[in-house]
């Protein structure tokens, strides 16, 4: 008898569990915001459906791509029992144009960046190293020395040498510390070291993702331009994009990533200056757009309106004009907060897996194309399967760059 009544506690609870762990899950890939060209109901799957309410607010910014419709929306169980509320916020379509075009990027960091340490022998013959023993660690930045901005290793050096106690201003991890040093006498050649190795300026080629013309901004890359020897994000001083040309592919296989070689073409002429090194890339303004009736502008399409299944990327391979390749969008991935990875794509086109094996060093920034809108860019390529990577919603590089608030 008391085996039969736990049976059937198990038959009417487990599908209870089920649904509520089902309902849970489906509700984490759910957003607090979600951007829309049109209010409409989303059905996420036969059980949970985004349903829209009649309550409506306007909100006008300044730029009329701003101008956006909040309205007030609940998540809810087979369309009855709100288990959510969210906002949709139901902008006007948004046009810019697309890249695919090879860029040079040219960066100076805001400060100089510690990438190495190393011990000094002091005039006594002892080795030690201030840096560390006054708390500089590789990865911190130094912004200042004495309350004076710190703009490259020379100025660096000069503050080294004329101070005899220095109070450094380093960020780290998004925060300002100040640690006091005392610079050591090197033995070998007679000048003050701090025992660090530093950087303030990177140099490369990536791939313009997409510019708007009424306003000169652009966005570039899809993710971030990090130190090669530390990983860290760099925080740029300023910085600009020039013309670039590519000169040669090294194809990727299988444990060995591609490349895309390239070389800069008018260096001292910027097509466009940096602003913003971020998460999701590289953003900037006074785009100097090139004369060519060929390029149109095209819509963008939001998180909400991508779909897995056939999709092109835009990008350049040789030195012609950007060319759209065949892809796949594999799978959507669950994102709450912008960032770099947030659908797997595929490459399927039989050209260029022949020429570049997939997705290559130098590709990222290249713009996804489905249903004639840009719905994001490529970031990342994966070392084992080079036709296989990442991309970036543009949802998160518009909104970066200012056009979505």
């Amino acid at each position: 008898m008391k085996n039969k009544r736990l049976n059937k506690l198990y038959y009417i609870f487990t599908p209870i569990f089920i649904l509520t762990l089902a309902t849970f899950m489906n509700l984490r890939k759910t957003s607090e915001y979600i951007y829309l060209n049109n209010p409409s109901n989303i059905e996420y799957n036969s059980t949970l459906k985004l349903e829209n309410e009649s309550k409506t607010t306007l909100n006008q910014n300044y730029g009329k791509k701003n101008n956006y419709e909040d309205k007030q929306a609940n998540y809810k169980l087979f369309g009855n029992l709100t288990v959510k509320n969210s906002n949709e916020k139901i902008l006007p379509k948004i046009k810019v144009y697309p890249g695919g075009q090879p860029v040079g990027i040219k960066l100076k960091t805001n400060g100089v960046l510690v990438v190495g340490l190393s011990d000094i022998q002091s005039e006594n013959g002892n080795k030690m190293n201030p840096a560390v023993e006054g708390g500089i660690q590789i990865g911190d930045s130094i912004i200042k020395i004495n309350n004076e901005p710190i703009s490259d290793s020379k100025s660096l050096i000069d503050m080294v040498n004329k101070n005899m106690k220095l109070s450094i201003t380093i960020s780290r991890n998004g925060k300002d510390y100040v640690k006091t040093v005392i610079p050591s006498k090197c033995n070998t050649d007679g000048t003050y070291k701090l025992g660090i190795w530093v950087r303030d300026s990177t140099a490369g080629v990536g791939t313009l993702t997409f510019y708007d013309k009424e306003t000169g901004k652009f966005a570039a890359l899809g993710h971030p331009i990090t130190d090669i020897d530390t990983g860290t994000l760099l925080k740029v001083k300023d910085g600009n994009i020039i013309n670039s040309k590519i000169i040669s592919i090294k194809k990727g296989v299988k444990g060995t990533p591609g490349e895309v070689r390239g070389m800069f073409i008018d260096e001292e002429n910027s097509i466009g200056n940096i602003k913003n090194n971020t998460i999701c890339g590289i953003y900037g303004n006074e785009f100097k757009m090139q004369n060519n009736d060929e390029i149109k502008p095209m819509e963008v399409g939001f998180r909400s309106e991508i779909k897995e299944g056939d999709a092109k990327i835009l990008t350049t391979i040789n030195q012609e004009k950007p060319k759209y390749y065949s892809i796949k969008i594999e799978k959507l991935l669950v994102q709450d907060s912008p960032g770099p990875k947030s659908m797997v794509i595929k490459i399927t086109d039989p050209e260029l897996l022949k020429k570049t094996g997939g997705i290559v060093q130098g590709m990222s920034g290249s713009p996804i194309i489905q249903n004639n809108k840009i719905v994001g860019a490529v970031t990342h390529v994966l070392i084992n399967s080079p036709d296989t990577g990442y991309g970036i919603y543009a949802e998160w590089m518009i909104k970066e760059l200012g056009l979505i608030s």
